[in-house]
């Protein structure tokens, strides 16, 4: 068994951490899957407790960073940016369907979040800028998160931090994901029926 294959398995495992579940299931003895959009992500989390939602965030964040950063490190003999792009791509797609929760999972964007912090940083800057303008004005986490995943790829091309068809390639697959993941804002926001974000216990 290759070590490319361990610390992409790990990777992946990593990603399926079910961090917002765990949190809600502990803290308030509930399944966050059952209430508001049935998302274990940092968003549907909030909506039971804000204080939980930005603990989700956190750590959906650290886990696709550590992903990330674990295979840095156990690759470093033969490590290139294909593998990194692999291992973030991995642990993203861990989050989406995790082994523990049936494959049902989340979106996938704050665990790409960190994940792609430790690969292009300075990408993930201008993707963060892009999504808060982009919510700030449409008022939807949805609309920011599908924007800015549609662009990510671009902006890395375009601030040359690879050039890597592969890499691009495996960026773009993430990407890729992240938008079809939101399939059921993408119907919500065409038939004028996607609610705006709220901090608010409701």
């Amino acid at each position: 068994m290759s070590k490319s294959f361990l610390i992409l398995a790990a990777a992946y495992l990593l990603g399926s951490i079910p961090f917002g579940y765990l949190l809600v299931l502990t803290f308030r003895g509930e399944d966050v899957r059952r209430t508001g959009s049935g998302n274990i992500g940092a968003t549907n989390v909030s909506r039971k407790s804000p204080t939980l939602g930005v603990l989700t965030l956190i750590l959906d964040a650290a886990k696709g960073f550590l992903a990330v950063e674990l295979a840095a490190y156990f690759g470093r003999a033969t490590a290139d940016p294909r593998l990194l792009a692999a291992a973030a791509l991995l642990a993203i797609t861990g989050h989406m369907f995790p082994v523990w929760l049936r494959f049902r999972g989340g979106k996938g964007v704050a665990t790409a979040l960190g994940a792609l912090l430790r690969f292009v940083p300075l990408a993930v800057g201008v993707a963060v800028i892009i999504f808060v303008v982009v919510v700030l004005i449409s008022r939807r986490i949805s609309v920011g998160s599908i924007v800015t995943a549609a662009f990510f790829p671009a902006t890395v091309w375009t601030l040359k931090l690879s050039r890597d068809p592969a890499v691009l390639a495996l960026i773009g697959v993430a990407s890729l994901l992240i938008i079809a993941r939101h399939y059921k804002n993408i119907l919500r926001l065409m038939s004028g029926e996607e609610p705006r974000f709220s901090l608010r216990r409701k």
